[in-house]
């Protein structure tokens, strides 16, 4: 019985159905929900950086796909090839945002769960004017920031843009990242605190720093953020 229904969840159909009621519970929380902005021109700020490498931390990237405001923010955000992966891939192309499937970060490992190719293909996807979004921790260690945003933006020229999505409404989950369930009828903040770039020519050492300033910012931004609905205890880390 067990198996059949762990089969059930992974059929093509039962996948699809989830994806699409995710896509738009999400949908329904983005619109009942007031969001404010820091910077608040934090768009006028952004779009001239574009394509950019748009990262925040695992466990709370439901919200993401709402940070394209306009058509011509062309973007496409890295999901595992993992089962569980498969509605959420689903889910944000069905909010307007494309998909590369794979694994962005194992400390380097890039050959592992088809990285070299999602890495490529995130090179390609910047070099033809689209935005990436990945997560930035390491897999299965929460907050604390892989090398995978800093070797695609050595690779690329692109700036980094780490930044934080919360409501003050929220479930949150007793797992490795401490998922964060969104809830409509709340308020909201998008925060982002400044564009991190990396030398073509980065050694070890200062991939390492920038990498520690990556995790920093998004420390900061996430505890601005839940300042800004009136959550400071909700911050992580």
């Amino acid at each position: 019985m067990k198996r059949l229904f762990r089969d059930l969840l992974r059929s093509g159909f039962v996948q699809r159905a989830l994806g699409v009621l995710a896509a738009e519970y999400l949908r329904l929380v983005w619109y009942t929900n007031r969001f404010s902005y820091q910077p608040h021109d934090v768009y006028g700020i952004v779009e001239p950086l574009m394509p950019a490498i748009f990262v925040f931390w695992h466990g709370q990237h439901f919200m993401t796909p709402f940070i394209k405001t306009k058509e011509s923010y062309r973007a496409k955000v890295l999901i595992s090839r993992h089962r569980d992966g498969e509605f959420n891939a689903l889910a944000v192309e069905r909010l307007g945002i494309g998909t590369i499937r794979g694994s962005g970060d194992h400390s380097g490992a890039f050959h592992r769960k088809g990285g070299v190719g999602a890495f490529l293909e995130m090179v390609r996807a910047l070099e033809d004017g689209c935005n990436m979004a990945t997560t930035a921790d390491v897999p299965k260690r929460a907050r604390v920031a892989g090398l995978g945003a800093i070797m695609l933006a050595r690779e690329t020229g692109r700036p980094i843009v780490p930044f934080a999505m919360v409501t003050s409404r929220f479930i949150r989950l007793k797992n490795w990242d401490s998922t964060t369930i969104n809830l409509p009828f709340g308020r909201g903040a998008v925060v982002g605190i400044e564009p991190v770039y990396v030398p073509p020519d980065a050694d070890a050492a200062t991939m390492e720093k920038l990498r520690q300033h990556v995790e920093e910012l998004l420390n900061e931004a996430t505890r601005r953020a839940y300042a800004a609905v009136g959550r400071p205890e909700a911050a992580l880390g």
